[in-house]
């Protein structure tokens, strides 16, 4: 993960040393070597995707001379990316980044035990029935409620193991297509997620942050935030509240964007706004070759 960037590209390997020296941990021989089963604890996985998705940043600027004031209308980020949106526009340093995502992974990692909690993908499902599966099964106890809108058929939910398990019947009764439970570590994006919530609103208050290059979307609100103090109560309220990325990449073409570049990610993302909305462009940059092509045209 990010080897190949660090390879090719001397800046690469200085954003992953910043990262290393910020948590005093040797993220990018995990990230490189493995074993899968440390790179992929929540922990671990945040920052290092950050991490990957900024040496993208830093490559960019090195080699294209990438100024998102300039080259950007607005950034955004699924869940963990919009911290890595929010560094790669200049709120906040990328030491913070780090030490803020590896907080949030420990602290979304503690906040419900193993087993008591769960996610759920319904796919086919579109939003509305998506919301009165996970309110029926939230009626009988526990908690159940859409945890991720990521686009038209693929919508996520989250919380109580019990309460997943009656909502997938539930769905399967009102046609959804499918109910997969997800290999996650925690129930995220939902009130079980309360005690992160308050982790992270102690760890935001001891941190800077400037206001940004261009505005972020925020995934709580789908909506432009570049005030400081509001980008601060947005990313608490976020680990508890849904990624409205759907409604996110809707906006998108009413606030003058016309094309979407996705920063690594294996074009997950590229996908997600492919179904949500086919007029708009999207670009990919994952391998050396792409950023380096990328970079000329700016």
């Amino acid at each position: 993960m990010g080897k190949s960037l660090a390879e090719a590209f001397a800046v690469a390997r200085a954003v992953f040393a910043e990262v290393d020296d910020a948590l005093s941990q040797k993220l990018s021989r995990i990230m490189w070597e493995g074993p899968e089963s440390d790179l992929t604890l929540t922990e671990n996985a945040q920052p290092a995707i950050m991490a990957a998705s900024m040496a993208i940043i830093a490559i960019l600027k090195s080699e294209g001379g990438l100024d998102l004031g300039k080259h950007a209308r607005l950034v955004a980020g699924h869940s963990l990316g919009e911290y890595s949106a929010l560094c790669a526009a200049g709120a906040f340093t990328l030491a913070d980044t780090a030490r803020l995502l590896k907080i949030r992974g420990q602290a979304m990692q503690s906040a419900v035990p193993v087993g008591e909690g769960a996610m759920t993908a319904l796919i086919g499902a579109d939003i509305e029935t998506a919301e009165a599966v996970a309110a029926e099964a939230q009626a009988s106890g526990g908690v159940c409620v859409v945890a991720n809108d990521n686009a038209p058929g693929q919508v996520v939910i989250s919380g109580s193991a019990e309460a997943l398990l009656r909502a997938a019947e539930i769905a399967k009764a009102k046609g959804v297509k499918r109910a997969i439970p997800l290999s996650v570590s925690a129930p995220f994006h939902c009130p079980l997620m309360q005690p992160a919530a308050d982790v992270m609103r102690d760890a935001l208050a001891k941190v800077t942050i400037r206001p940004p290059a261009v505005p972020v979307l925020a995934n709580v609100t789908a909506r432009e935030s570049a005030e400081p103090e509001n980008i601060r109560r947005l990313l608490v309220e976020q680990v508890t509240s849904r990624v409205r990325w759907r409604e996110s990449m809707l906006a998108l073409r009413s606030l003058g964007v016309e094309t979407t570049v996705e920063v690594g990610g294996n074009k997950v993302l590229t996908g997600m706004v492919k179904r949500i909305d086919k007029e708009l462009q999207t670009v990919t940059l994952d391998t050396p070759a792409e950023i380096e092509a990328f970079a000329k045209g700016l």
